[in-house]
């Protein structure tokens, strides 16, 4: 195995051999004398939303062990470089700035959060690194602030494996609507990027299907006591209550509304699909529901492998929502990483500010199948892979009860 040194004024690789580990202590490949790159992976790995944060640094980690031990760049090992914004937006541009910063970098996987994700975009941009997140669903990342009217990509070098909440809140929409029959709803969200964008569309799509939203608030992260918030909910004679944010608010919001006595279903995203919140919020969350990109993971043959491999790592964390997306996402970095050294007489190229033009190009064409179907990306960056599944808590696990696209018509 190497280590590869930078030469900081031109950019070029230099390599010395010596024994190495990569960071799940597993030996790699061995691809004889070569270089190492590195792939950064930001989410939050302690603290809030830190459950599916770890899934997405562990989904990673086992797409890089399967390269280095299949040999799938010859002459490469890759290596993970695992930071943690703490789901804090500067954080997250600090760890960016970090990643650039590291002349082995060809590229980063993350983060959860899409607050998080506008902080980084501009800094891996600067540098010309691709960026994917496995997570991140505001359509404005990809397809410009006006993106409803006016849709304008802005940054070519970010991408995402997850779909939009365009079409996440418009399918919660749908089956809120014609799925549960509920046609009164109170709409909450949580103020941030992600909670508020997707809070706003459901409200949206709801009411074009014949729903009433009959109520709206929000909520600041962080807060424990919704008595307020309760009261409002009884006092308008909602049938459900749909929620845009996180499952560590949410939780605690489905359970204080149970105790209250208010026995409607809290329908939330993707943020909420977590095993976190059935735990924290108890037998109140029965009946509960969430969105989440893709179809189930433990339905694909093709990631029944990586299911077995997480667990038996013993790895922290929920894989079910976005690790076997972080998967595939590492696996396009690692791909077009190939495709830059095939276009090179079998070598990558050693100045790395080449190689990472490069990348961000390859990761434009990737057209392979992955753990979650095929991987592709259209002129936004955005995953062509637009299905979405429904999943309700019964007796105390997630269980899907919809899997399809969105009819945004």
């Amino acid at each position: 195995m190497v280590i590869l040194t930078s030469v900081l004024t031109t950019g070029a690789l230099t390599l010395t051999a010596c024994g190495s580990r990569d960071d799940s202590g597993d030996k790699g490949g061995d691809n004889g004398s070569g270089t190492t790159l590195t792939i950064g992976v930001d989410a939050p790995l302690s603290g809030e939303n830190s459950t599916t944060g770890l899934g997405i640094q562990y989904g990673a980690q086992i797409a890089i062990d399967d390269a280095n031990k299949n040999n799938w760049v010859p002459g490469v090992k890759f290596k993970l470089k695992a930071l943690d914004d703490k789901a804090q937006p500067a954080t997250g541009q600090s760890n960016a700035t970090s990643i650039v910063g590291d002349k082995t970098a060809v590229g980063a996987v993350g983060p959860l959060n899409s607050g998080v994700a506008q902080t980084m975009q501009q800094v891996f941009a600067s540098a010309n690194m691709v960026q994917i997140s496995p997570a991140n669903t505001a359509p404005e990342l990809t397809q410009g602030k006006n993106w409803q009217t006016d849709k304008k990509r802005p940054f070519k070098t970010y991408f995402r494996t997850a779909t939009t909440d365009e079409l996440q809140g418009s399918f919660a929409a749908g089956y809120a609507y014609n799925g549960l029959k509920k046609k009164k709803a109170f709409v909450v969200d949580d103020k941030q990027t992600y909670g508020a964008g997707l809070a706003k569309i459901f409200n949206e799509q709801y009411k074009k299907l014949g729903g009433k939203v009959v109520g709206t608030d929000h909520v600041n992260t962080g807060d424990k006591d919704f008595g307020s918030l309760v009261t409002k909910i009884k006092n308008s004679g909602a049938d459900l209550l749909y929620y845009g944010g996180q499952y560590d608010e949410s939780a605690l919001i489905t359970k204080q509304l149970k105790d209250a006595g208010v026995k409607i279903p809290l329908f939330g995203g993707d943020g909420m699909f977590a095993s976190t919140y059935i735990e924290a919020a108890g037998k109140s969350s029965e009946g509960d529901l969430a969105t989440a990109i893709g179809v189930p993971a433990d339905t694909l043959p093709a990631a029944k492998t990586f299911i077995q491999t997480y667990k038996d790592k013993g790895y922290k964390g929920d894989y079910g929502a976005y690790g076997a997306y972080a998967y595939d996402a590492t696996t396009a970095i690692i791909k077009a990483v190939k495709a830059a050294a095939d276009a090179n007489g079998g070598k990558v190229p050693t100045d790395i500010n080449d190689l990472r033009s490069k990348v961000v190009d390859g990761v434009q064409k990737s057209d392979f199948e992955g753990l979650t179907g095929k991987i592709s990306f259209d002129e936004y960056g955005d995953t062509t892979n637009k299905q979405l599944t429904v999943y309700q808590v019964e007796k105390g696990a997630w269980n899907d009860v919809e899997t399809g696209t969105a009819d945004l018509q």
